[in-house]
């Protein structure tokens, strides 16, 4: 019945055979009809279902009704005693407008017929009988086919999402010779009957709430009917509806009454418990009426009011050796709050495997600022330049990709997806290995890949602006940070034979040259805030020292008499301070200095950061001074890559080759160790860990022998399990453990190597803890979150403080308000909202915003609305915005986070509350 529309149109009602022992019969429910004629009378109080009542005197029966496929069953009064062999099955025969009783056990007129008959109709709800409308996308794509007949009127069709609104089309018409129109269309997609759930947009373990849908009728006549709500886990396709509704007094799964005027709305709703351990739920809204009928479907995710924590265990052995290792966390686990997730172990012939793997992540990170715009591109250009250079790792993901199992509903469902992967990323660890790895093959896709390539540079290039800088986020000012940050990634790129397309050099002479501009500003301004400056002494800043390693990918581009002389003036400034400076310095001054050819600076530089590293045979080579901060420049994971980078490329001239590969590898174990299950800590760090991973890397089609491997008790071995598969040309597996499979013991791995090469493997624990169980680095931010009630008076508009004895109502507007107080300056903080399920944002918009002069991005999404500040001053901040009340129940508000979007572990969060709302 589903078609675009500007009218309704009216459909006739479906026949259903009765069967031969009583003829054709029309069946239907009526909600009122006239009293039975044909009931022999057998004693009855009252019958009873969702105002389908029966008084005759002192009959007494049991009712079984059919309309249109739906089971009805009587609600019996607890007096009635009849012996059970004398059960009466009523069904209306409305053609002849008559009740007609059969004795469904004693076979009397046919009953046992008519009784399998309502049974087998049963089965078909849900289903065949009813069109659930399932695309409820907001666009309509379609490929413009155009048809002209001998007139030149031109005709086109196109299958509409099934959303029940109105929809505008906007056509422009033109000639060879430019003359123009245009013309805008309306058209509404509707049906005679309609059902508009009031459904969240997700909900949250803990939370009872009420989900309510509004039921349409457009017809000219009164209709009645039953409406009913099917509750799925869409991950295992199981039926969770008694779980979730159990206790509910507003209507069960089964069905729920209603009437509705002709051309008039009424209104149907369910009271639902959501328990621990769901991921997410898929839900089905029904409603019928005589032979009008309408159902929507989709699925919503359960966010967790917990924390999930990984711990990593990085493991590795070379030829002939065995070494065991223990996660020292999982053995001696105590917490009567944790609750196991995942434990999974990972091994590879070849750690570049684990770069490959982190790609996905950078493709579908949610947030759009530029640096993370970039990252896609990124993860798709050394994706495809991976593929399409080694045929066995394409056929591993080409058979990743055809493999038999289906993408789940949360992979379908787009917007869902992008939900889950912003708030619940642990979801998908749920699907099997099989699903986890179509996935990844279908991102691998050539075609797909270019696509995202294409759309990602597309979107660079329009959010870069005229000057040739990017802002963090769009509406914001110029960053030179963020843009000398992607000018290096596409000066990686370069570096591993990636070529750039004419697009990309156009805007990276763009953006040089706005770099050039900011490199020779920052220099005047050292004498122009102080004439008696003396240039000899250090005016070494960590921004001129990141251009100067930025500019160094790119001597093909030009530079001016005026950059160049500068240059060579931070060039002796490198040469003479680079002793005291930082790990990141050094590292940038490294491979700044050796592509100036000097070497000799550069070689007393790397010779210096080897003295002062620690070698271990846990942790391979690192720097004790190599720990967090609040600043671009203080971060461990770049760090350790841009120092990976330094010791692959100027590594030889200090030592040999064969003694500066080892080296390098005992790096990359530090940074390996630090990898969280499919990334590293952020976008910018997986960036530079991939980078530094591929650098110098054995060969990828080198397959060494497999290694033995022990976890607890268990040995494990890829050619028996049924769990575990070797991916072929990469000598990659994983096996893991969920939930009550976790034991201490399985803390303890042991890892036997046989015969030549490198074994690298992880151990990854993963749990949920309550949020005051988790311990974050003392933090200079501090966070404060109120809700207030807001209400129109004689004298204005006036707001109170919601405390958990308010009673709030649908439809209610709440002011949130949070304050912020930082002791000191801060780059690249996100401060994430989170809200109730039964709120609604006002603001829908995303855009660039000021305040008190504080520039910040405000982004809302599904669960929380975000701010995004990419430079904080010290001091004490206040944000507002308003929410609507939407749905009723006793839900969680979740809690107010901030941290330093590039050094996460920089963070706080404010109190949970909890709201109440009749």
């Amino acid at each position: 019945h589903f078609n675009p529309i500007n009218k309704p149109s009216y459909y006739g009602k479906i026949s259903k055979n009765g069967g031969s022992s009583f003829g054709t019969v029309n069946f239907r429910l009526f909600n009122r009809f006239a009293y039975p004629n044909n009931i022999e009378q057998q004693g009855f109080d009252q019958l009873d279902w969702f105002g389908f009542n029966f008084r005759y005197g002192k009959t007494r029966y049991l009712l079984r009704g059919l309309a249109s496929g739906v089971e009805v069953k009587a609600k019996v009064a607890d007096s009635f005693e009849a012996d059970e062999k004398l059960e009466t099955v009523v069904v209306m025969d409305t053609t002849n407008k008559k009740a007609l009783v059969y004795n469904s056990v004693t076979e009397q007129s046919g009953g046992t017929i008519i009784a399998e008959r309502i049974e087998k109709e049963k089965e078909n709800l849900d289903s065949s009988s009813i069109q659930i409308r399932k695309n409820l996308n907001e666009t309509a794509f379609f490929l413009p086919q155009l048809q002209t007949d001998e007139e030149g009127n031109v005709s086109f069709n196109f299958k509409a999402p099934e959303a029940l609104t109105k929809w505008k089309l906007q056509l422009l018409a033109h000639t060879k010779t430019l003359e123009s129109s245009v013309k805008q269309l309306e058209t509404v997609t509707q049906k005679e009957l309609m059902v508009i759930p009031n459904a969240p947009r997700f909900l949250r373990e803990g939370d009872q709430i009420t989900i309510s849908t509004k039921i349409a009728n457009l017809t000219e006549k009164e209709l009645s009917g039953v409406a009913q709500l099917i509750l799925t886990n869409p991950i295992t396709g199981e039926d969770i509806s008694p779980n979730l509704l159990s206790s509910s007094p507003l209507g069960k799964s089964e069905g729920a009454s209603f009437s509705v005027d002709s051309k008039g709305n009424t209104q149907v709703s369910w009271k639902l418990n959501i328990p621990e351990g769901l991921q997410a739920v898929q839900y089905q809204i029904i409603a019928k009426a005589g032979d009008f009928s309408d159902g929507e479907q989709n699925a919503l995710p359960v966010l967790s009011n917990r924390m999930l924590v990984t711990e990593t265990l990085p493991m590795w052995v070379k030829s002939n050796e065995t070494k065991t290792f223990t996660l020292d966390k999982l053995k001696d686990n105590t917490s009567a709050t944790l609750t196991n997730h995942k434990l999974t172990l990972e091994m590879t012939s070849n750690p570049a495997w684990y770069a490959v793997q982190a790609l996905p992540y950078l493709m579908e990170y949610p947030y759009d600022c530029n640096e993370q715009t970039f990252s896609r591109y990124y993860a798709n250009a050394l994706a495809q330049h991976i593929v399409t250079s080694n045929p066995k790792i394409e056929a591993v993901f080409n058979s990743w990709k055809s493999s038999d199992a289906l993408l789940s509903n949360l992979e379908k469902n787009q917007e869902l997806k992008s939900l889950l992967i912003q708030e619940t990323p642990w979801l998908r660890d749920a699907q099997s290995e099989t699903e986890q790895k179509k996935r990844i093959g279908l991102l691998f896709d050539l075609n797909k890949m270019n696509n995202e390539l294409s759309s990602a540079l597309n979107k660079l290039k329009q959010n870069q602006l005229p000057s040739g800088a990017w802002p963090w986020f769009n509406g914001g000012y110029a960053n030179r940070f963020i843009t000398q940050h992607i000018i290096s990634g596409f000066g990686h790129l370069k570096q591993l034979n990636i070529t750039s397309s004419a697009v990309e050099m156009q805007m990276i002479q763009n953006a040089i040259q706005y770099l050039d501009t900011e490199f020779v500003k920052e220099y005047k301004d050292i004498r122009k805030y102080n004439k008696d400056a003396d240039l000899s002494k250090d005016h070494l800043s960590y921004t001129q020292l990141h251009y100067m390693y930025v500019r160094s990918f790119y001597p093909d581009v030009e530079a001016s008499k005026e950059v160049e002389t500068i240059m060579d003036y931070y060039k002796s400034q490198m040469q003479k301070y680079w002793l005291k400076r930082s790990l990141y310095a050094k590292g940038l001054m490294t491979l700044t200095l050796h592509r100036m050819n000097d070497d000799t600076t550069a070689g007393k530089i790397l010779k210096s950061l080897k003295e002062n590293s620690i070698t271990s045979d846990e942790l391979g080579i690192y720097w004790k001074a190599n720990t967090s901060s609040w600043y671009w420049h203080q971060a461990p994971i770049e760090t350790q890559a841009l120092l990976i980078e330094a010791f692959s490329e100027v590594g030889t001239v200090i030592q040999s080759e064969a003694k500066n590969l080892e080296d390098i590898d005992n790096l990359k174990i530090w940074l390996l160790k630090n990898k969280q299950t499919n990334k590293w800590e952020t976008t910018k760090a997986t960036t530079e860990a991939v980078y530094a991973l591929l650098l110098q890397g054995s060969s990828w089609l080198e397959v060494t022998e497999m290694v033995d491997v022990k976890v607890g008790n268990e040995t494990i071995n890829p050619s028996t399990l049924d769990n575990v598969k070797v991916e072929a040309g990469t000598g990659y597996y994983k096996t893991s453990w969920t939930g009550e499979e976790i034991k201490a013991e399985q803390a303890n791995v042991t890892i036997s190597k046989k015969g030549d090469g490198i074994a690298w493997g992880a151990l990854y624990w993963q749990y949920f803890e309550d949020l005051d169980k988790i311990t974050s680095a003392e933090t200079p931010l501090k966070l404060s979150k109120k809700l207030f009630i807001k209400t129109n008076t004689d004298k204005g508009e006036e707001i109170s403080e919601i405390t958990k004895n308010t009673k709030l109502n649908v439809g209610d507007l709440v002011r949130v308000r949070i304050e912020l107080r930082s002791d000191r300056d801060m780059e690249f903080v996100h401060l994430k909202d989170m809200r109730a399920a039964g709120f609604e944002p006002i603001n829908v918009l995303s855009q660039y915003k000021w305040q008190d002069g504080l520039g910040y991005y405000e982004s809302t999404k599904d669960a929380a609305t975000n701010f995004f500040m990419d430079y904080l001053p010290k001091g004490v901040y206040v944000f507002e915005y308003d929410l609507r009340v939407n749905n009723a129940g006793d839900m969680s508000n979740g809690i107010s986070t901030i941290q330093s979007m590039y050094a996460p572990e920089f963070s706080s969060h404010s109190e949970g509350v909890r709201i109440k709302v009749e």
